[in-house]
């Protein structure tokens, strides 16, 4: 370790250099804060401090293939090998939400935010108003379900308010989060959590140059490796492997081999839809975001609710099974309603019911199921009024708003916005409430014919038992006889709230059907059938109806999401096992001052910076290549770019390249590795900033050929790196990736081989040495 006069010489401060107990693979710094979220080996997610404490340590239970986090710093996104994205609150680490929009799994993520303010004509932001809250009480939770220990279900707890403020994104900048599986899918989330465009890069035809002039081609087991949306939302670029394909040539005529074709390449997708609609796109995020949240509060309350009841009957029909089995033991042929019956008609009461109600049953077995029954009543009547009914009401409302939108034709078609599908999801919002106002009336009624039967039996075992009943509940015999008929082996509430796979219909007499048609003239509903369906039925009916007004946005978003230019970076030797990790890469998007921020032109510029594997080129070895300005000249009405040049940058002598990481103001950070080890395996590094500004970068090929690699017009002008012309920091350790650079705080962590983690201050102010000062 340095002495305090080397420190200040060199241009890096250690701040500390500890061991730690794992191995890391993916290590991301918060964007706002001086936190550092890192990945184990065996897929434990942990959050530190700068100073290097640890804040929470969480297992999603799966392996973890990729980090990113959200702008403000306040939610991370993990990707899964199964596909699944889970959203963490930065504060404690629980799950705020889990989407799935991919089917293997996600190898790169990345969460972009508008970079550009909303203003209106007249120069105020530009604020989308949620109205909801002007008419309705803050929108209910899901509840609880029995025996569920807070934080074990995919919702929040009551007490926390983190995905409340996750999905009110009312006055928060546009954003989207981007993610890639290992197929080629690329999938859009609107605030990350809100699907909005999905494509596959294998699937896209290419734009290319041919001696014919411009052709297409298409790009063939692919695996994306890395994705970035710039900050104006304009443009994404996608690093990814693959086998590049002419499609105007058939297989058997194709000339180059198919090891010729698979190789490194970059793709620019044009995503300005995201720029140009994003206040419609916010609008409709916001709405359909909170009604997919509230889906999930009807969906949990129809399983507590089915759960709850399910666990009150079987406590009923427990009680009162063992009276099927006295009456066949006494040799009767009877059933227990005729028994009963019997019972209340004034008929002599057979030995198996005597000694059912006196000795199996008793008094305090009549009132454990009476308190069994209603109170779940009860409680399923708080769950409608608490949860279920206040949460379809603010889905009606807001169907009704995404349907008020859908009329502007002008702004809204253009995104896909159908008015008649959300016309049609409106009305279904509406049904569910009148299959709400129907099952309380139902469960109503069955809670106070369960109370009637069993304040019957009461009075029955103390007339048997030969005591005074006249202080007991009195009991209507009309319903009795109801009750023993229709409902003591039928169960019309599970029926109304089970989400069964039988297609049974409620049965409903041709006079109502005839009166509910009839009410369409004066505005009634026009799916005449709803009273057939029950409530879980019409749930899943709003949903899927729902699901079906939203897949046209998703779809035309999508179509509009194109491929504007691919750039053949290097060939990849397909004998070569390439996973994402073997080839370091980075891609960033840099503001350019000399670019007006207006829509015709972008504000921004693209860097890309990766490693040439030493078998692309015989000579091109131990090589870092950087190439900038691969974006679409909008003013220009051809398939044209403004200025795509490429450098080519020669590692040090005695070193090679572990990982690298574009930085702020346009700088390049390296890690190496020394070449030669001692036998013990045991090393040293170096980290290396390198101002790409001062780069001498020359301008390559502007139309791409399918058999010509960018990379090779470049080998006659390698620029050779020197340690003593750039800012360099010895590491004491040999060093593995990732590594991990924070723009916002101006610092690095290293890992080294030998289980320890090194975080170095690449710059600092005088707050940041205050700083410094206070965590040593």
């Amino acid at each position: 370790m340095e002495s305090e006069e080397g420190e200040s010489s060199i241009p890096f401060q250690l701040q500390f250099d500890k061991p730690i107990p794992f191995q890391i693979k993916i290590a991301e710094w918060n964007p706002e804060k001086d936190l550092l979220a890192m990945v184990t080996e065996d897929s434990k997610i942990l959050l530190h401090r700068f100073n290097w404490q640890r804040l929470w340590t969480i297992s999603p239970g799966r392996p973890v293939t990729s980090l990113c986090w959200r702008p403000d710093g306040k939610a991370i996104a993990v990707g899964l090998e199964d596909g699944t994205i889970a959203l963490h609150d930065v504060e404690n680490g629980k799950l705020l939400r889990s989407l799935k929009p991919h089917d293997v799994a996600v190898v790169c993520l990345n969460w972009e935010e508008d970079g550009q303010s909303n203003t209106d004509e007249i120069g105020k932001v530009s604020v989308y108003e949620d109205r909801t809250s002007r008419f309705f009480p803050p929108a209910p939770r899901a509840p609880k379900m029995p025996g569920v220990v807070a934080g074990d279900s995919s919702f929040m707890d009551d007490g926390e308010d983190s995905l409340a403020e996750l999905s009110n994104a009312s006055f928060r900048k546009f954003n989207v989060l981007c993610s890639g599986d290992r197929d080629g899918s690329i999938c859009f989330n609107i605030f990350g959590i809100f699907q909005i465009g999905k494509i596959n890069i294998q699937e896209l035809s290419v734009p290319v140059a041919s001696l014919d002039g411009h052709a297409s081609c298409k790009l063939f087991n692919a695996t994306i490796y890395k994705v970035a949306l710039s900050k104006d939302l304009c443009r994404l670029v996608v690093m990814c492997t693959g086998e590049l394909r002419d499609c105007s040539i058939e297989p058997k005529e194709e000339k180059l081999s198919v090891e010729d074709l698979h190789g490194l390449h970059c793709l620019a997708m044009d995503t300005s839809i995201f720029w140009k609609r994003k206040n419609e796109l916010h609008q409709v995020a916001q709405q359909a975001s909170n009604i997919e949240d509230l889906t999930e509060v009807i969906r949990e309350s129809l399983s507590v609710m089915s759960k709850q009841w399910a666990d009150a009957m079987k406590t009923f029909h427990d009680k009162f099974h063992s009276l099927s089995t006295l009456i066949t033991d006494n040799g009767l042929e009877s059933s227990p309603q005729e028994e009963f019956l019997s019972l209340l008609g004034g008929a002599r009461i057979s030995p198996a019911l005597n000694q059912f109600l006196v000795n199996s049953l008793g008094e305090v077995g009549v009132k454990r199921v009476l308190k069994s029954v209603c109170g779940t009543g009860k409680e399923l009547q708080l769950v409608v009024l608490d949860h279920l009914q206040p949460a379809a009401e603010i889905i009606g409302f807001r169907m009704g708003e995404l349907k008020g939108l859908s009329r502007w034709r002008a702004r809204y078609q253009g995104i896909g916005l159908d008015e008649k599908l959300l016309d049609e999801a409106t009305e279904n919002a509406g049904l569910v409430l009148v299959q709400v106002q129907r099952f309380m009336m139902v469960l109503s009624s069955v809670v106070q014919q369960f109370s009637n039967f069993f304040n019957w039996l009461l009075k029955s075992i103390k007339y048997l038992m030969q005591e005074p009943n006249d202080q007991l509940i009195s009991y209507n015999s009309e319903l009795l006889v109801v009750f023993l008929k229709f409902l003591y082996d039928q169960d019309p509430v599970k029926d109304l709230v089970d989400f069964s796979e039988a297609d049974d219909d409620i049965e409903i007499d041709l006079k109502t059907s005839e009166r509910v048609k009839q009410l369409i003239q004066f505005g009634g509903f026009s799916d005449t059938d709803f009273l057939r369906r029950t409530l879980a039925k019409e749930f899943q009916h709003m949903e899927s109806s729902f699901k079906g007004a939203l897949q046209m946005p998703f779809t035309t978003i999508s179509k509009k999401i194109t491929c504007m230019k691919l750039l053949p970076l290097c060939p990849l030797q397909l004998s070569t096992t390439q996973t994402r990790t073997t080839i370091p890469m980075s891609l960033s998007f840099y503001k350019d001052e000399l670019c007006a921020d207006t829509p015709s032109e972008s504000g921004y510029t693209d860097y890309i910076s990766f490693q040439v594997p030493d078998e692309s080129f015989p000579d091109i070895q131990n090589c870092i290549g950087i190439a900038k300005g691969f974006k679409q000249n909008t003013n220009n009405q051809t398939n044209d770019y403004t200025s795509l040049e490429a450098v080519l940058l020669s590692v040090p002598n005695g070193y090679h390249c572990v990982d690298l990481s574009l930085y702020k103001d346009k700088e390049l950070v390296l890690l190496m590795n020394e070449t030669s080890t001692n036998p013990e395996g045991s090393g040293e590094a170096c980290m290396m900033v390198v101002q790409t500004g001062d780069l001498p970068f020359i301008s390559i090929s502007r139309d791409s050929c399918l058999n010509q690699w960018e990379l090779e017009d470049l080998k006659s002008s390698i620029v050779c790196l020197e340690m003593e012309n750039e800012k360099v920091r010895k590491v004491p350790h040999s060093t593995i990736a990732p590594l991990a650079v924070s723009a916002s705080r101006g610092v690095a962590c290293v890992f080294a081989e030998r289980r320890r983690a090194l975080v170095y201050i690449l710059e600092e102010d005088e707050d940041d040495e205050e700083e410094v000062a206070e965590d040593k």
